[in-house]
């Protein structure tokens, strides 16, 4: 069973005690392929560094709604020059975030319609990061055309209404940890009504641990705790959706 974890920050300081034994206990439990996603000035240089390292850990790069205040011109065109690179195979996280006070939404409007635009520039797949957003996150991608190069819907918190107008304008739509959890009913209720051709998986880690180990780091092995529960939820054996959501997310990041 091969196990493709799209959304991991496996380049964060949680990991610096461990880091090859994370992943390679992540290999032991069947995750042969990962995205690490770089989000942010900080974040984008030690992911490209993970991505080149391992030849099983792809590259993700964008600007992080949170971050939006911090972002220069000569940023958007660091992230052009890195996409690329044969490792980078989507701009993101991008998005928005109502959650946290840290950038006026003005401002985490205009960048993430620079990114968007840049994606569509070149050709390139977004992962989009909505919290507490949802409504503003579907318009700007409506009004910005993104559905002409799609994406993912990273860790989907939404209602099936938000869904289903996601699902309309191309995207993949990614759970993890939450839908586990035994109180997490909404997340359960969407994911049973996604197309499996638009389904992904994912970790967040060291984020959104998954249960029995929630409140405990993630990592990228625990991928496969959501894909189990995502069988379950779907009635299927948890190795064809492994397969399918694998075969999604090569598609998806044009990984051949």
């Amino acid at each position: 069973m091969q196990l493709f974890d799209t959304h991991t920050h496996l380049d964060a300081s949680h990991f610096d005690g461990d880091r090859e034994e994370t992943i390679a206990r992540a290999l032991e439990a069947g995750v042969s392929k990962m995205v690490n996603v770089g989000f942010n000035r900080e974040t984008i240089p030690s992911t490209m560094k993970l991505a080149e390292s391992y030849d099983f850990i792809y590259a993700a790069v964008g600007w992080h709604p949170t971050d939006a205040i911090d972002m220069k011109d000569g940023d958007l065109d660091w992230i052009a020059s890195l996409c690329s690179h044969d490792k980078v195979v989507a701009i993101g996280e991008i998005g928005l975030d109502y959650y946290w006070d840290t950038s006026p939404k003005e401002v985490q409007h205009t960048v993430f319609r620079r990114q968007i635009g840049l994606a569509r520039e070149l050709n390139m797949p977004i992962v989009i990061h909505n919290r507490d957003a949802h409504e503003d996150v579907v318009c700007i991608l409506r009004e910005e055309k993104a559905s002409e190069i799609g994406g993912v819907m990273h860790s989907f918190s939404g209602s099936w209404e938000t869904a289903k107008m996601c699902l309309d304008l191309g995207f993949h739509l990614s759970f993890g940890g939450p839908i586990t959890f035994k109180n997490a009913r909404v997340p359960k209720e969407v994911l049973a009504q996604v197309p499996l051709d638009r389904l992904l998986i994912e970790t967040d880690s060291p984020y959104l641990t998954p249960h029995p180990y929630r409140g405990k780091r993630n990592e990228s092995a625990h991928v496969r705790l959501v894909a189990e529960a995502a069988a379950e939820i779907k009635g299927m054996e948890v190795e064809k959706l492994a397969e399918i959501t694998y075969a999604n997310a090569l598609e998806l990041f044009g990984i051949r």
